[in-house]
């Protein structure tokens, strides 16, 4: 199965913003791992960025994921790109 590198940005003042937010997409996340389909997900320690690894049949699956997230319809991220990535190691 293709894997993919997700890469976005955050909003200014995300960690509050996110507020009212974070329990919806942190259980999202949570269903998307125990699916298989989320590897990792987390910010940069500014918080500035966000960076994610999927395993997923298709890069519009990934897409899919990520627009449905609370944070990306709420503007807490504020664009990203999906890459399929070749996992060397």
């Amino acid at each position: 199965m293709p894997k993919y590198v997700m890469w976005g940005s955050y909003c200014e003042n995300a960690l509050e913003k996110r507020t009212p937010y974070r329990d919806a997409h942190l259980e999202g996340l949570r269903s998307q791992q125990s699916q298989g389909i989320l590897l990792s997900l987390g910010p940069t320690t500014d918080n500035t960025k966000v960076f994610g690894t999927y395993d997923a049949d298709s890069e519009a699956i990934v897409r899919q994921l990520i627009e449905a997230d609370p944070y990306w319809q709420n503007g807490i991220w504020t664009e990203y790109e999906v890459y399929e990535w070749n996992q060397v190691f």
